[in-house]
């Protein structure tokens, strides 16, 4: 039989050895997730644009970010911060961060679609956090089309702000200013739409997230609004 200490040491060699093994499979596969996640993000991005950028390669969504898209990172005043690229900015640690301190990412797409300038939002859905990308046409008024995602929406309800296509058309050509020129942004609502420039109804049994969606709209493209008006004196 084996002693105690005999027992103790061979545990703790292979907890070392396997401890070695996972850091070094980590450190080799950690540009592989890397890569992985970037395309992916650029998916969603260019989601608000063509609905079918899911299914893009990625290879397809490397020469569109190369040719169609400039990026741009915003400070809270709505600034640009010099040698940033939009695609550094985490925007979950950034939520984290005082809002004086936000970065906010900030795509230029010029292509076949026409020229859109795609804001980030993120806010929170039933159980955990929700966001989106909100393309916004050169007019600086007119959403040109959305991309949403989230952590643990209910499949069916709220996970269809992501899934369901035909009710993120829904957000197309609405507008985010009033005939006054103020901003009102868009709402989400249930039991039908009376303002239809500023309104989408809500996803049946998902009354939380949708509340959810209309308020990061509300809060998050209003950070936006300070570079569009320098945009609009140019």
């Amino acid at each position: 039989m084996h002693s105690n200490a005999q027992t103790l040491t061979f545990v703790t060699i292979m907890t070392v050895i396997v401890a070695a093994l996972l850091a070094v499979l980590f450190s080799g596969l950690k540009p592989i997730h890397d890569k992985n996640e970037a395309n992916y993000n650029k998916k969603e991005i260019l989601g608000s644009i063509n609905p079918s950028a899911s299914k893009m390669k990625d290879a397809e969504v490397a020469s569109i970010f190369t040719s169609s898209v400039k990026q741009f990172v915003l400070d809270a005043n709505g600034k640009v911060i010099p040698g940033l690229k939009a695609e550094k900015i985490d925007m979950k640690k950034e939520k984290k961060k005082p809002e004086a301190d936000r970065k906010y990412p900030l795509y230029v797409y010029d292509g076949p679609e026409g020229k859109h300038y795609i804001v980030a939002v993120r806010g929170k859905g039933l159980w955990d956090e929700i966001w989106g990308s909100i393309a916004i046409k050169d007019d600086f008024n007119t959403i040109g089309g959305v991309a949403y995602n989230h952590t643990a929406e209910t499949p069916g309800l709220g996970a269809e702000i992501k899934d369901n296509n035909n009710w993120k058309s829904m957000f197309t050509g609405k507008k985010l200013f009033n005939a006054a020129g103020e901003y009102v942004s868009v709402d989400v609502v249930k039991g039908g739409v009376k303002e239809p420039n500023h309104q989408v109804d809500a996803i049946s049994g998902a009354t939380v997230t949708c509340v959810g969606v209309a308020e990061m709209l509300d809060r998050g493209i209003k950070v936006y609004l300070p570079y569009f008006e320098s945009l609009k004196k140019k």
